[in-house]
C-alpha cells in the first residue's frame, strides 16, 4: 500500500520569480536549495512545510531559457494543494490584490477549489477540503490529475498495480483513491484527441509517491518488475531514495522513501538558506556555483 504523495516536481523558468511566487505569494517554505543531480548547472528548489515533510513538497527545476511546454495527453496536469474550507476567500482576495492570474471558483466532486497560475502558467489548484482554521495557509498536497489519451488503460494500471480503487466519475473525469490513510485522490481526465504533451517550463515533470523506508521501496520495485513494468534501480537523492517508472500513458512516477529527510545537512532554522550539494559534487563546488544563475 502506498501511503500517499511524497512530492511533485515541475519545470520553472526564472529561478528568482519561482522563489518569489512560492515563498512570498503562496507562503511555502524553501526547505532545500540544491541542484539537479543529473544536471548540476540547474537549481533544484524544494518547497513545503516548515520541515519539508513528505506530502507537502513541490519541487522545481528552473530553466531560464527553456521554451514553454505544450499541454496534451500523457501529462500530469497541474498541482493541487489542500487549504482550509474557510480559506477560499482569503486566497481569492490575495490573488486579486497581487494581480496573480487566476480563475473564479470551481466545484468538483462537491469540493470547492480556486486556481492560480504561477509565473510560467503552471496551474495551482487550492482545494478547500481541510477543516476550517484561522490560518488559511496551504496544508499540503491534495491530489493528482492525469490527462490521458487512453484513460481506461491508465485506470487499469493504477488499480491493478498501484492498488488504487475507483471512487467517482464526473463528465470526462474519473476519480480513483489510493487505499491509504489519507485516501489520496488520483483523477484521470480523458483527452483522446489531444496532441502528446511536450514537457518544458510551466509543466509537471513527475509525481512521487511515498513509502516509509527502503525495505518497502524494494518490495514495490519487485512488484512492479513482476507486473512487467520497467523500473529503475534505487537512486540516491540525498534526502530520500527513489525508483522511477512510467504508467501506460507515459506520465513519469517515482516512489520515494520518507527519509533521511532535509535535516541531515541543515538545522531546521537554516533550511533553504544556502546551496547544499551532495558529497560527490562538493569537490567542484566553485565550478557548480559559477554555472548557476545568481539569486
Amino acid at each position: 500500500m502506498l501511503p500517499g504523495l511524497h512530492h511533485i516536481t515541475a519545470f520553472a523558468g526564472d529561478p528568482r520569480r519561482n522563489l518569489d511566487f512560492y515563498t512570498r505569494f503562496l507562503g511555502l517554505k524553501l526547505v532545500k536549495r540544491t541542484v539537479n543531480f543529473d544536471d548540476p548547472a540547474t537549481y533544484h528548489f524544494y518547497f513545503g512545510d516548515a520541515t519539508g515533510k513528505p506530502g507537502t513538497l513541490l519541487t522545481f527545476f528552473p530553466w531560464p531559457t527553456a521554451p514553454a511546454g505544450r499541454k496534451g495527453s500523457g501529462q500530469a496536469a497541474g498541482v493541487s494543494f489542500t487549504i482550509p474550507q474557510n480559506g477560499v476567500d482569503h486566497w481569492r482576495d490575495r490573488a486579486r490584490e497581487s494581480a496573480v492570474p487566476h480563475r473564479e471558483l470551481g466545484w468538483r466532486f462537491d469540493q470547492t477549489f480556486f486556481t492560480v497560475m504561477d509565473p510560467e502558467g503552471l496551474e495551482i489548484e487550492l482545494l478547500a477540503t481541510a477543516a476550517p482554521s484561522r490560518d488559511p495557509a496551504i496544508v499540503g498536497l491534495n491530489s493528482v490529475t492525469l490527462a490521458e489519451a487512453n484513460p481506461g488503460r491508465t485506470e487499469d494500471f493504477l488499480c491493478g498495480v498501484l492498488g488504487a480503487c475507483p471512487a467517482a466519475r464526473q463528465d470526462d473525469r474519473s476519480r480513483l483513491m489510493l487505499r491509504d490513510l489519507s485516501n489520496t485522490p488520483i483523477d484521470i481526465v480523458a483527452a483522446p484527441g489531444a496532441p502528446r504533451a511536450k514537457l518544458s517550463k510551466g509543466m509537471v515533470h513527475h509525481i512521487a509517491f511515498r513509502v516509509a523506508d527502503e525495505a518497502e521501496q524494494n518490495r514495490w520495485q519487485e512488484r512492479l518488475t513482476a507486473a512487467g513494468v520497467r523500473v529503475t534501480r534505487v537512486i540516491d537523492r540525498q534526502y530520500f531514495r527513489s525508483i522511477y517508472f512510467r504508467e501506460p500513458g507515459g506520465v513519469l512516477f517515482e516512489i520515494a522513501t520518507d527519509g533521511p529527510g532535509f535535516l541531515i545537512d541543515e538545522p531546521v532554522e537554516a533550511l533553504g538558506e544556502s546551496l547544499r550539494l551532495p558529497s560527490w559534487l562538493e569537490p567542484i563546488r566553485e565550478s557548480v556555483e559559477r554555472r548557476l544563475p545568481p539569486l
